[in-house]
């Protein structure tokens, strides 16, 4: 089902944020926190920095009427900058890769590509653009066309 979600950048402080915004909600977590150091070594790339191992890469939560927020912890150690305007950002979850495309080219559209449209190792297709206006838009569909 397709469903828009909201995505949060902390520098170090995800979890802490994530357990606040659950006891404000008294809602559940949608499954485990995902942490840097479960990212698979990829060849050519550095190594995550062991003072990183633990940081959030993805966690999500049900807040009100379906929707949810998600989050992660952008450190400065792997290349993150966070300022205003970038930490947040709006994930949509299209039904099909076609679809995914289709809104990923329309909102692309005079921006910038900050992560081409590519299958991920999570199984989503997955990439990262700011429109032209500076918004966001962070796009995780189905790996099948």
């Amino acid at each position: 089902m397709a469903r828009v979600s909201t995505y949060l950048n902390f520098e170090r402080s995800t979890e802490d944020a994530f357990n606040f915004y659950r006891s404000a909600f008294g809602t559940q977590f949608s499954g485990p926190i995902m942490r840097f150091g479960d990212i698979p070594a990829q060849p050519g790339q550095p190594a995550t920095p062991e003072a990183d191992k633990t940081l959030v890469m993805h966690i999500e939560l049900p807040i009100l009427g379906g929707h949810v927020l998600m989050g992660t912890d952008a450190p400065k150690s792997m290349g993150f900058t966070l300022t205003s305007g970038n930490t947040v950002t709006i994930n949509l979850e299209p039904d099909s890769r076609a679809e995914t495309d289709k809104l990923f080219a329309a909102l692309g559209a005079g921006g910038q590509i900050d992560m081409p449209l590519q299958a991920m190792f999570w199984g989503g297709y997955f990439g990262i653009l700011v429109d032209k206006f500076g918004i966001r838009w962070m796009f995780n569909g189905p790996s099948q066309a």
